[in-house]
């Protein structure tokens, strides 16, 4: 006997249950990613000396992670997740990496809506949510 399908999940848009992380996780998660950026800039400059090197290191993590697995490092620890705004599935490389263009700039996320959508989201489409774990 089969189990009927899952229903598909409702894209953040059109959900009007959705209810946006807290800043606090969204911030740790930051730090996290951040923190990742110094060490891994550290092979091939001085980020102490050198500012652009994890600035640079950020970027590319955000285009590559968020672009390919919807979460940072950062994101996956504090259980976060960056989402297409209209149809909950993966930006892709190129959005991601203009969403970490824009994150670099700090002014972006400075200005958010009532979903918690900074202007870095609101311009590439995207939206953090929520990433519960799967029950073991």
């Amino acid at each position: 006997m089969t189990s009927p399908p899952a229903a598909a999940p409702v894209p953040p848009a059109t959900d009007p249950t959705f209810d946006p992380p807290g800043l606090g996780r969204r911030f740790g998660a930051l730090v996290i990613d951040w923190v990742l950026c110094l060490l891994v800039s550290n092979f091939f400059a001085d980020p102490v000396r050198d500012g652009w090197s994890p600035v640079l290191v950020l970027i590319v993590e955000y285009g590559f992670f968020l672009g390919l697995f919807a979460q940072t490092p950062g994101m996956w620890i504090t259980r976060l997740r960056c989402l297409d705004w209209s149809d909950g599935g993966r930006l892709g490389i190129p959005r991601a990496l203009l969403r970490g263009l824009l994150l670099a700039l700090v002014v972006p996320p400075l200005i958010m809506d009532a979903q918690r959508r900074g202007l870095h989201d609101r311009l590439t489409g995207a939206v953090i949510a929520d990433a519960p774990r799967p029950a073991r």
